[in-house]
Formats: structure tokens, C-alpha cells, sequence
């Protein structure tokens, strides 16, 4: 199996990347992972107290599930994924299967954080955004997909987002292959990285 991470700040475009990748390939040969399905299920305290944890520290991610996963599904085995209820904060009692692919996308901001995931991926990847495109594109996606208020996501925003970003997931840019400037919009980046995954399908196949 072929991995690849793709990290970066919120809002720099990963999903749409991923997206864009994979869309050019059907689902025997990729698939994306987010690495939001792995957020820590918070049932065990209160709604309260779920609603001011911070999502945007590493610790919110359960990287040995993740792991675990990844390596199930590098051997050929099939995974329960989890899913996950942002309204709650807890995984959904659903799991869906997941049977892999030959190529894995696993997208999101800590997804070149612990090094234990990186040692798993085939190429690593960071996408790069200007700060102000991130956040306009975090208030739309919070406001209009996670009913969120504009204040809340703006106050999120200053009090645990901008300084998670600082001190954990832009220094993970170090540990990438290719840094791509621009996200999704970023078409030659996305027409190279879809050759070098048709290369490596095409040579599995032998």
C-alpha cells in the first residue's frame, strides 16, 4: 500500500486537495482518510466540559487508534472506522468499513505530528496558506457545516486555534517532501502528485 500525508493549517485546503487527487482514480485504487474520524470520544464527562476542550491540540487525536489502522489496512485487512459527531463530540455508535485501497490520502492538521504515523507514509505532504484565506475559510465551514455562531468561531479562532497552529502544525512543515503553496488551486502540484500515484499503482500492478 502506498500512504500519503497531507498536512497543513485549517482552512489551507487538504479535503480539497485530497479531493482533487483522488478524483482521478476510482475506489479499488485510493482513498481519503480524515484525520477528524480520530478525534477522541469525549462521552465520558459532560457536554460542558467537551465544549471547552481543545480540538486543536494534538492531544485531541487518538494517534494509537490511527496508527493501529493504517497498519491493519497496510497488511490488507479491513477497518471499522469511527465516526465522529461534532455536535456532541463523541464517535457516532455507527462504524462503517473500510477495505483498503492500494493508495491511502490520510488528510489533516496533524497528520506529520507524531512520528510513529510519518514512519508509515510513502510521501509527505504540507499545504501552505496565506493566515487570513484560513481563517475566512474556517468561519464558512464552521458557521455553515457545524452550526456555529460567527463569534464563537471567531473567539475559538484567537484563543486556541492561531496559537495551536504556531507551536504544533506549522513546524510539521519540516518533516514534508513536497510543500505546496496554494492548496487546491494549485493545479501543476496536483497534476504531478496524481502521475507519481498512477506510477506507483501501475507498478504494484506487476
Amino acid at each position: 500500500m502506498y500512504i500519503i500525508g497531507i498536512a497543513g493549517g485549517t482552512g489551507s485546503g487538504k479535503t480539497s486537495i485530497a479531493k482533487a487527487i483522488a478524483s482521478s482514480f476510482n475506489s479499488k485504487e485510493i482513498k481519503i482518510i480524515q484525520q477528524d474520524s480520530y478525534y477522541k470520544d469525549l462521552s465520558k464527562i459532560s457536554l460542558e466540559e467537551r465544549s471547552i476542550n481543545n480540538f486543536d491540540h494534538p492531544n485531541a487525536i487518538d494517534f494509537i487508534l490511527m496508527k493501529k489502522h493504517l497498519t491493519k489496512l497496510s497488511n490488507g485487512k479491513q477497518i471499522a472506522m469511527p465516526e465522529y459527531d461534532f455536535s456532541t463530540h463523541t464517535r457516532k455508535k455507527n462504524s462503517h468499513i473500510f477495505i483498503p485501497p492500494k493508495t491511502i490520502i490520510l488528510e489533516g492538521i496533524f497528520t506529520l505530528y507524531d512520528p510513529e504515523i510519518r514512519n508509515l507514509m510513502d510521501l509527505k505532504i504540507f499545504i501552505e496558506t496565506a493566515d487570513d484565506i484560513r481563517i475566512m475559510r474556517r468561519i464558512k465551514r464552521d458557521v455553515n457545516k457545524r452550526n456555529r455562531t460567527l463569534t464563537s468561531v471567531i473567539n475559538q479562532y484567537k484563543k486556541t486555534v492561531r496559537p495551536m497552529h504556531e507551536k504544533f502544525v506549522a513546524k510539521t512543515k519540516k518533516h514534508a517532501d513536497i510543500i505546496i503553496p496554494e492548496g487546491s488551486h494549485n493545479k501543476k502540484a496536483i497534476d504531478l502528485i496524481t502521475i507519481k500515484i498512477m506510477t506507483t499503482i501501475n507498478e504494484m500492478k506487476k
